[in-house]
This record gives C-alpha cells, sequence and structure tokens, in this order.
C-alpha cells in the first residue's frame, strides 16, 4: 500500500491543541505560519518536539505544517510531539510498537486541577492558628 500523498493528524497536551500536515519533501517545519526555530526559540522545546522524528530517523523526509492554538509554549510543543507522532504512525504502521514504548502516543492527561470552595485553591487551605 502506496503511502498518501498528505497526512493529517491531531495532537493534545493541557488546553493546547496540534493540527499536523505531513508530506514528503526536505524538512522544513513551519508552525503557525512561523519557522520552526522562530515559533520555539528554547532548546527543551525544540528538542521536545523533534524527538519522535529523530527516533525513527526521518527528520528531513517530510516537509511539516503545524497549526497549534491554546496554552503555552511547553503545552504547544508536548501536542506538536503527540500530533506528529501519531503522523508517523499513519505514515508507516510498523513504527507503532516503537513510539509506542517510548510513550509517544499516549496522551498525557495531566491538566491543571480546578479550585474548591472554601479553599485558596485546588488544595491549599487557609492557615490553622491552634490559638
Amino acid at each position: 500500500m502506496a503511502a498518501p500523498a498528505s497526512i493529517h493528524a491531531t495532537g493534545k497536551r493541557k488546553s493546547a491543541i496540534a493540527r499536523i500536515y505531513m508530506r514528503p519533501g526536505n524538512g522544513q517545519i513551519l508552525v503557525n505560519q512561523r519557522n520552526f526555530e522562530e515559533y520555539f526559540p528554547g532548546e527543551t522545546t525544540r528538542n521536545l518536539v523533534k524527538k519522535p522524528l529523530l527516533l525513527v530517523n526521518v527528520g528531513s523526509d517530510f516537509d511539516i505544517v503545524v497549526n497549534v492554538r491554546g496554552g503555552g509554549i511547553e503545552g504547544q510543543a508536548g501536542a506538536v510531539k503527540h500530533a506528529l507522532s501519531r503522523a508517523l504512525v499513519i505514515f508507516n504502521p510498523e513504527l507503532r510498537a516503537v513510539l509506542k514504548k517510548a510513550g509517544f502516543l499516549t496522551r498525557d492527561s495531566r491538566i491543571k486541577e480546578r479550585k474548591k470552595y472554601g479553599l485558596r485553591g485546588a488544595r491549599r487551605g487557609c492557615q490553622y492558628s491552634k490559638r
């Protein structure tokens, strides 16, 4: 079975949602119509996004266009990583075992806990005074 001309996948992390479009190319990555290095200025976030590509050694085979919204930079980087991993599985289902073992296909379900009434935060209560 031949690979599709363009691959579409979605990834989520915290409140960030990333939609990714992969097509054969020379390794160019655009995030929200901006260059990848410009959008993710920190080295750690760039490494987080590129981990799936480096794991399966297909970094320069695709042009990647990403639309990401919501959350902060770290959450958006996690969402892009999740979407990229899903897109790689669509491209080649044999990569699923490698990406699953690395934990890239599992959605990170940790989100901010809501504030409860009677407390100052999610768990922080008022200061207790014995006397």
